[in-house]
């Protein structure tokens, strides 16, 4: 009818408009406050949508969260149609998150300066265990750890490793530098001609999609062999 300003649901906006699927295909930084809200209230009223009922909210208080922040379940309720209890206690939550966040002290990520570092980065993983196991360390240009994991497990005397899942993990995290680490349950850290092998393989991966091989570390109880340190690497 002419005159009257039809309201769109969510679900039946363009899909990179909807916050849900922005956020999943841009990430959470590029939702606007607004958006952000919509995710929380999840859904508006007959009325307006949940992004329209997060862009009132943020009106009345100047689009300033702090004070947001600082408003009551009670008041949330009390003010805004379409919040009702669950949804001002969703808001309030995650709001306090965020305060909570800002107060926390950044995680410390270890860093490798050297093969004892690496040792010491992997041997509370690996001293027991009566299996080998292979890891991988990836690290940033400080050289600060910014991930590690498994990337196989074998029997007693040996492992083996796919290439490709080891130099996938570098590539996806971004890492200026990857580390490798086994264990042999054996106590003999000295290293086979599979060991040489791997090693060398992913040499020349590592080199191919421009990541430095810092080290391949094999470790015991007590003991490791580092190829940086014997300059095998």
């Amino acid at each position: 009818m002419e005159g009257t300003i039809e309201t769109l649901s969510i679900k039946e906006w363009a899909e990179e408009d909807r916050p849900r699927e922005k956020m999943l295909a841009k990430g959470a930084a590029a939702l606007t406050d607004a958006e952000l809200l919509a995710i929380l209230i999840g859904s508006g009223t007959n009325q307006e949508t949940a992004v329209q009922l997060g862009q009132r909210i943020l009106r009345t208080v100047d689009h300033n969260l702090n004070t947001l922040g600082k408003l009551p379940v009670k008041q949330l309720v009390s003010d805004f149609k379409g919040i009702g209890p669950a949804k001002a206690v969703t808001i309030c939550a995650a709001l306090e998150l965020g305060r909570r966040r800002n107060e926390a002290e950044p995680a410390k990520r270890p860093m490798i300066r050297d093969s004892r570092d690496v040792y010491q980065l992997f041997y509370p993983l690996l001293r027991d265990l009566p299996h080998e196991e292979l890891w991988v360390a990836l690290t940033n240009q400080s050289g600060h750890v910014i991930g590690k994991s498994r990337v196989s497990q074998g029997g007693a005397s040996e492992t083996t490793a796919d290439l490709r899942v080891i130099l996938k993990e570098a590539i996806v995290a971004l890492a200026s530098g990857l580390i490798l680490c086994h264990n042999h349950p054996s106590g003999n850290p000295r290293p086979s001609r599979p060991d040489d092998q791997l090693t060398e393989r992913v040499k020349q991966g590592a080199r191919l999609v421009q990541v430095q091989f810092l080290d391949h570390l094999i470790l015991t109880d007590g003991a490791y062999y580092s190829y940086s340190d014997e300059g095998r690497i």
